[in-house]
């Protein structure tokens, strides 16, 4: 997990588990993260084991194991971007770089420097997505994509009936 801003996002075998939900195959996660995570409550339900981050909007898992093992969006500490909607999200857990804020500066400004950001921290070695990030990975491509879906929204205004 030293490598988690460097390396990208971790591959996912095939043949994987997929959500006991939405049947969604799920991202490897390190057991650090998931108990990093879970609520007090939940943590006392934690068995060791293979875990995996289900990524679907509408599924209310968070995680998932081999065995069955589940724990949802009210398991966990944190409002995990990938389940919500979207406006208001928080994207970088470790700097608080959220969609609020991006569409704000870029209202203001023309642009956002949120990529910018994030990537100077992770260049003086100051994030923790490893604990910090619900997926356990780096979210310079989240925000990276976060700040074009916004760009791309304020382009294309909705169309009023």
């Amino acid at each position: 997990m030293d490598d988690c801003c460097c390396g990208g996002l971790v591959e996912t075998a095939s043949g994987e588990t997929a959500c006991h939900v939405c049947r969604t195959r799920g991202m490897r996660v390190d057991e650090l993260t998931v108990k990093a995570l879970l609520t007090g409550s939940a943590l006392r339900r934690f068995e060791p084991g293979a875990y995996r981050f289900c990524a679907d909007a509408a599924c209310e898992v968070v995680y998932f194991d081999d065995r069955g093992r589940t724990f949802t969006k009210h398991d966990v500490r944190v409002a995990v971007w990938q389940k919500e909607t979207a406006g208001a999200r928080t994207i970088c857990y470790c700097f608080g770089e959220n969609e609020c804020d991006m569409r704000d500066e870029l209202d203001r400004t023309g642009a956002s420097c949120a990529v910018e950001r994030v990537r100077e921290h992770i260049t003086a070695r100051r994030c923790a997505c490893e604990v910090r990030n619900p997926r356990g990975t780096c979210c310079l491509g989240d925000v990276t994509a976060a700040v074009e879906r916004i760009r791309e929204a304020i382009r294309q205004p909705v169309s009023r009936p």
